[in-house]
């Protein structure tokens, strides 16, 4: 499958590389549609006047701070919306916004990252091309029919909105226009606050900027081939032109699909099949574009802002593990160096605490510190990804063995600590928030049993494979972890009342399935938690990672019928757009890259352990299982 064609409105899409992503409506740009432009490094923070602090925030718990209720301070409603994610700058047509689109196609093609868009506007014709240079924030663009119009916005700090059109005098645009060989360039400078970065415009032909006012500016030609640059600093003179950034586009593509790991499910009865796969390749395609950079993705990745562009931590795991699942630990390994450069706060945060080791935050922007909440703080299910990333690698790379046993010992040192009574919390949020009102009292949640088990279990083996002794102090905690509780013959989702709710997350599915076999989880028990699961559940609550939780949960249990019912169940967030997109909720989180992520880790799983069911002929190569 290398094209993938859209008309749909709904579906916009997006070219990028990881760390720049650039995504367009119906006309290939931002025409009308309120869509991102954003790369990792591209954040604001608003004037903190009052200098407000993490401490300020605190709420005390028996005696350890936590940063919670923010929106019931002053001090935590500004932590927990800055930094925020910054949109750089919108491209669209130089039209009126209120033409009527006619006749309208559009191909994003896979194999060269290039987006073609063929439409009438207001009764005249256009063709547009846009592409993403694989290595460099820049982005190509030829329009034939009609002019560009860019405009710069202010920050937002809404949880979901990207962008602030209304507030014109809180920043400034400034720029300089020069001649080129071939035409002209204008280099503009953006301040927000305190807050800067440089954009570079160069297009050949007789083009000519203008200035509208209020940070628009066009740029009119009837045919144009333009190349703009975003960066923290000034771009340097050398641009690429659009024929040079579609050739390496192109490259790149090619490169990314010629290697790695691949399945198909041609020549499949299911009916279902051709649907699964078409999922299977444009999720490769999404989270190569959003989830592949150098800081761990927000859950919209580089489309919108969602939680104020901030990355949740716990859903890193379901963003990334696949890269290595999938022959390209190289994806997953950019985002490590992050959790290092924080190493020095996750620390402090642990010691604050009175725990030892690491305690890696929950919803963060880049510089690591976390945000305000009456949830994010208190949930704990983060803390392993890092040792199951690691594992990950070194199943790959032997030399991640050296690389990241400092992270892996710091972040089992905290875990060691944190269970040292040999129970989890309280206070705690389990990764099924339905019991965020109870985190004075929630303890002991099955998932977060198991994956402790294991994160722990798993740290120990890594100082055998380094030479050094066991850890008595884990072996200590390890053996004395409690076990999860059985309530009617299956596993309650958390320890103490009230037990079981049946909305959310049905997290108790993942301590056998996203979690390797641990002595902790009787997989008779298991299996009949999660058919109780899929008898009655409230679907409507879930979210778009839950499916491949219940189908890797099923294959680890033999039941390759029931994983592949649960990966394509017919529930509203498991909807997945023309675009490929995990729709969850309309207006509010249109896309969600953890349910992609998610799928491609199940798949991976399924196809290496041959737990398809019949009628499924299944051809795969580069993809190996789970832990």
């Amino acid at each position: 499958m290398r094209r993938h064609t859209i008309a749909d409105a709904g579906c916009p899409l997006t070219v990028g590389n990881g760390e720049f992503a650039f995504t367009a409506d119906a006309t290939g740009l931002q025409t009308f549609a309120p869509l991102g432009t954003q790369a990792q490094w591209g954040w604001h923070t608003m004037p903190n006047p009052k200098g407000h602090v993490l401490e300020d925030a605190f709420t005390d718990y028996d005696g350890v701070g936590y940063p919670d209720l923010y929106p019931a301070t002053e001090a935590g409603g500004w932590l927990h919306v800055n930094p925020h994610r910054l949109h750089l700058g919108r491209i669209g047509l130089d039209v009126d916004e209120a033409a009527p689109l006619g006749r309208s196609a559009q191909t994003l093609d896979l194999w060269t990252g290039t987006l073609s868009s063929s439409f009438e506007l207001g009764g005249l014709p256009y063709e547009v091309e846009t592409v993403c240079h694989p290595e460099r924030d820049l982005l190509a663009i030829r329009v034939v029919g009609g002019g560009i119009r860019i405009a710069f916005p202010y920050a937002s700090d809404g949880w979901h909105t990207t962008a602030d059109w209304d507030k014109p005098d809180r920043h400034t645009t400034t720029h300089a226009l020069t001649r080129t060989p071939y035409g002209s360039r204008c280099d503009f400078t953006r301040v927000l606050d305190a807050d800067r970065y440089h954009v570079a415009a160069e297009w050949a032909g007789p083009a000519r900027l203008t200035s509208r006012g209020g940070h628009v500016y066009l740029i009119q030609g009837d045919e144009l081939e333009l190349v703009v640059e975003f960066a923290r600093h000034p771009v340097g003179p050398a641009l690429p032109s659009f024929s040079q950034v579609r050739t390496a586009a192109a490259a790149h593509w090619e490169r990314f699909w010629t290697s790695g790991g691949a399945v198909t499910f041609d020549g499949s009865t299911d009916p279902r099949a051709p649907e699964l796969e078409r999922r299977v390749v444009l999720s490769q395609y999404l989270t190569a574009v959003n989830c592949a950079g150098s800081t761990p993705p927000q859950e919209t990745g580089l489309a919108v802002n969602s939680w104020s562009g901030k990355f949740h931590l716990e859903m890193h795991w379901w963003h990334a593990a696949h890269f290595a699942l999938w022959g390209r630990p190289e994806l997953l390994e950019r985002s490590l160096p992050w959790y290092r450069s924080i190493l020095p706060r996750a620390r402090a945060t642990a010691g604050r605490q009175g725990f030892r080791g690491a305690r890696w935050p929950k919803q963060v922007g880049p510089e690591g510190r976390e945000s305000p909440s009456e949830i994010g703080a208190f949930i704990v299910w983060q803390q392993p990804h890092l040792i199951y990333f690691a594992e990950l690698l070194r199943r790959v790379r032997p030399g991640a063995l050296e690389d990241y046993r400092d992270l892996v010992f710091e972040t089992a040192e905290f875990m060691a600590s944190f269970a040292g009574g040999g129970h989890l919390g309280p206070p705690l949020v389990p990764a099924q928030e339905s019991y965020y009102e109870s985190r004075r009292s929630v303890r002991d949640p099955t998932f977060e049993l198991a994956y402790w088990w294991w994160g722990l279990e798993t740290a120990q083996r890594w100082r055998c494979l380094l030479g050094l002794d066991p850890d008595p102090e884990w072996a200590r905690v390890l053996h004395g972890l409690a076990r999860p509780l059985v309530r009617d013959g299956v596993y309650a989702a958390i320890g103490v009342e009230p037990y079981t709710i049946r909305t959310d997350h049905p997290s108790m599915t993942g301590a056998l399935g996203f979690v390797p076999p641990t002595p902790l989880i009787d997989p008779e028990t298991m299996r009949a938690t999660l058919h109780d699961v899929l008898a009655d559940w409230d679907l409507e609550s879930t979210w778009g990672w839950d499916y491949p939780m219940l189908a890797m949960c099923a294959a680890r249990l033999g039941e390759p019928d029931t994983a592949v019912d649960a990966l394509l169940m017919d529930a509203p967030k498991n909807t997945y757009l023309a675009s490929g997109h995990n729709h969850q909720w309309p207006g509010l989180l249109p896309l969600y890259l953890p349910g992609n992520g998610g799928l491609l880790a199940a798949v991976a799983h399924m196809a290496a352990e041959e737990c398809f069911p019949e009628g499924w002929l299944v051809q795969a190569e580069g993809v190996v299982a789970l832990p």
